[in-house]
């Protein structure tokens, strides 16, 4: 309120109109928010102290939130430094889009294969030996077994051992069982390589050769000379139908090698080739083998592994007809002239039966033959804008680096003369200037301080 008159002093009439009476004074205590302010800070010593050591972390808290902060940017007139930049930015520019988005398809999401095989093997062939004199084989008696998992093996040479029965023989004659009398025998002894238990005795295995006498499949195999030409090599004709179908779960998308626009009538007469019929799913053992650069009847006497791959690799954003399989051979037991030990693939089985007076019997065979390996691999790609976001912000992200080793280049060599640093550590300037401690370590440590034109960061050198 205005101070009261001075004594003696009169106001006279002709004087501005007295002013409107004031409103009463509120009373000390909670009448108005600035009395109920003043009265908690009175009431209240240490709230006002604590209040005033806040100030300090509400004011970092409003820095924080309702502040913002742009780097500054600096001209710099070099011709080396500049074309350089330019040059370096073009070259990321072109991995970015070259490598990463054309090439790569970065903008797409990408999926990996499921899929499942089958095979079925058609073809006959016919032998005329003094064992067997003349037969016929057909797809149960050379597919062994009828049905395996992603691979097919088909037998095309073979050793027979016909009508064994279970009795006492000579051994096969090896450096182990090569005898001249009983003593060198033991009875009871029997060996991995071995064909049964020895009896003790010494025995004649054939002409002069005498041998271990053993207990076993009588008589023994003699698998020391494998027949060339293979025994069924008319299997270079056999034909081999691939089934495959795939599945990207991701995208819930399915096909099958057998493609909407083969009909029957072509698939009892078509035969793959990577020209003429590409996606024919009806191989010739012979044709995959050649285009694996083997030999058939060189491959057919001993035997070997071939793979068979189907590479599925689909843009799903172009239409479905264009996802096809694409067709590749090559043996996977690749043959080394200079290793011959153990070559090929091989395998026994036998044929059991029983004789007229009951007893039983068994035909031994040694299998040589190939192995069909059916490989599936594939990926398939759509477009996501997740990706494509990713691999946007990384593009950007390199640009950002280009032009902070440039600005150190440009302090190092020109602003600060700074000679060469060898070792530079990038350090947040918001953690450098909240954690004053850390500076002076680094200071301690003999690391310097380069100031740059990226305000957001600062370079400690050695």
């Amino acid at each position: 309120p205005p101070p009261p008159p001075a004594a003696g002093k009169r106001h006279s009439s002709s004087s501005a109109p007295a002013s409107p009476e004031a409103p009463p004074r509120p009373e000390r205590g909670c009448a108005g928010r600035d009395g109920l302010l003043l009265l908690l800070l009175r009431a209240a010593p240490a709230l006002r102290a604590g209040m005033a050591v806040g100030g300090g972390c509400c004011a970092a808290v409003r820095s924080f939130l309702f502040e913002y902060d742009t780097p500054r940017i600096v001209l710099i007139r070099s011709r080396k430094v500049g074309l350089m930049n330019r040059l370096v930015q073009l070259a990321i520019l072109a991995y970015v889009i070259g490598w990463v988005f054309v090439w790569e398809k970065g903008y797409q999401e990408t999926d990996s294969v499921v899929s499942s095989v089958t095979t079925k093997v058609k073809g006959l062939a016919v032998t005329n030996t003094s064992k067997l004199g003349p037969r016929v084989w057909d797809v149960a008696d050379y597919v062994i077994p009828p049905q395996g998992e992603n691979s097919v093996f088909i037998m095309t040479n073979l050793i027979l051992t016909l009508n064994q029965t279970q009795g006492n023989c000579a051994e096969f004659p090896d450096n182990k069982t090569i005898c001249s009398s009983d003593k060198n025998c033991t009875a009871g002894y029997i060996d991995t390589h071995s064909n049964g238990i020895q009896t003790g005795k010494c025995v004649v295995y054939k002409d002069e050769v005498k041998t271990c006498e053993m207990f076993g499949w009588c008589p023994v195999e003699d698998d020391e000379t494998v027949p060339r030409p293979a025994f069924l090599r008319e299997a270079a004709n056999f034909t081999l139908l691939v089934k495959n179908n795939i599945w990207y779960p991701k995208f819930k998308f399915t096909k099958r090698n057998i493609l909407p626009t083969i009909n029957k009538t072509y698939l009892q007469s078509c035969k793959y080739h990577p020209k003429t019929d590409p996606f024919c799913p009806i191989f010739r053992l012979r044709d995959m083998v050649d285009a694996a650069e083997q030999d058939f009847q060189e491959m057919a006497v001993e035997g070997g592994v071939m793979g068979l791959q189907i590479n599925w690799d689909c843009d799903l954003d172009k239409p479905a007809s264009r996802c096809v399989p694409k067709y590749s051979f090559r043996r996977i037991d690749n043959k080394d002239s200079s290793h011959t030990v153990s070559p090929g693939y091989n395998f026994r089985f036998a044929k059991y039966f029983q004789t007229p007076e009951g007893v039983e019997s068994r035909t031994l065979i040694k299998a040589y033959g190939i192995r069909f390996d059916i490989m599936v691999f594939g990926k398939a790609g759509k477009f996501d804008i997740i990706p494509t976001m990713i691999n946007i912000g990384s593009g950007l992200a390199l640009f950002g680096v280009v032009s902070a080793v440039f600005s150190l280049v440009w302090y190092s060599r020109g602003t600060t003369q700074l000679a060469s640093p060898s070792w530079c550590l990038w350090v947040p300037l918001v953690a450098s200037d909240s954690f004053p401690w850390a500076h002076q370590v680094l200071l301690a440590s003999g690391w310097g301080p380069v100031r740059l034109l990226i305000v957001h960061w600062r370079f400690y050198c050695i």
